[in-house]
């Protein structure tokens, strides 16, 4: 007898809730359908706009999360749980909802932070909360970084809005500092001769402002030089590493002994 009553429950349950779930799934599959064809529209007129590809990012992103909260609400409602009651709910447990979405409110907030001052934007190499990488995408929530070894670095927008950042492509310009240690039995004049000539000659390298060689240490065991050439932001790595090269080259080829620490081993005689 009980389980009888028990399936007649079940059928008046199905009855009464079945069509309200399966119009509920065919609204959601619809949907999000619907959603994503909106956010592509819109992220192809931004595009087409010529938009900053960080506030791209950003609000298409936005437009997905408020569309899906929306469809959520609708989803919802077909079911039978009115949009007020969820209000209700949420209201009766605000501390606890409030709490919970602390960390996610403050990533948000600096989400908004970013793109309205800016500091950074999509293809900038920064530093920043102890990582550093190329800016891929700016979320609503996060910005995720990929370091020049290919790893995703994954930062939120709270911490990254609040701490410092080290834009190192915000500048058209960069200076390379450079140091060179020699000999003391060197040719001062020569030496100097020799680095401003690999600067100089250099293509990368920019006569405005002008390269800049000076003695800057007398070392325990060399004579230290520093050698200062500015270049354009995208050049930085290259013409570092081609003028680290040719000087080290430059600086055999004239005789001019780079010291280096030397083990000296003494025999001890009992």
């Amino acid at each position: 007898m009980e389980i009888t009553t028990w399936i007649n429950k079940a059928y008046d349950l199905l009855l009464e809730y079945g069509p309200k779930v399966l119009m509920a799934i065919v609204i959601w599959i619809i949907g999000i359908w619907i959603i994503k064809i909106v956010v592509k529209n819109v992220r192809k007129r931004l595009e087409k706009n010529d938009h900053d590809p960080s506030l791209k990012n950003f609000l298409t992103n936005l437009l997905d999360w408020v569309l899906k909260v929306v469809l959520i609400l609708a989803v919802l409602s077909v079911v039978g749980f009115e949009p007020t009651s969820f209000a209700a709910v949420i209201a009766a447990a605000g501390l606890a909802i409030g709490l919970a979405l602390q960390g996610s409110l403050a990533n948000f907030a600096g989400g908004v932070l970013i793109m309205l001052f800016k500091p950074i934007k999509i293809g900038d190499y920064i530093e920043a909360q102890g990582e550093a990488g190329t800016v891929k995408e700016i979320e609503i929530f996060t910005t995720k970084l990929l370091s020049p070894d290919n790893k995703e670095i994954i930062i939120p927008n709270g911490a990254l809005s609040n701490n410092n950042i080290v834009n190192y492509s915000s500048q058209p310009q960069r200076r390379i500092d450079l140091v060179f240690g020699v000999g003391y039995d060197s040719d001062i004049k020569q030496t100097k001769e020799i680095l401003m000539q690999q600067l100089t000659s250099h293509p990368n390298v920019l006569q405005d402002p002008p390269p800049v060689v000076a003695l800057t240490e007398l070392g325990d065991s060399s004579i230290n030089f520093v050698a200062r050439p500015w270049v354009k932001t995208e050049n930085y790595w290259p013409t570092y590493f081609a003028i680290m090269e040719n000087t080290k080259n430059a600086l055999d080829a004239a005789g001019i002994e780079i010291p280096y620490p030397h083990n000296v081993q003494i025999n001890k005689q009992e």
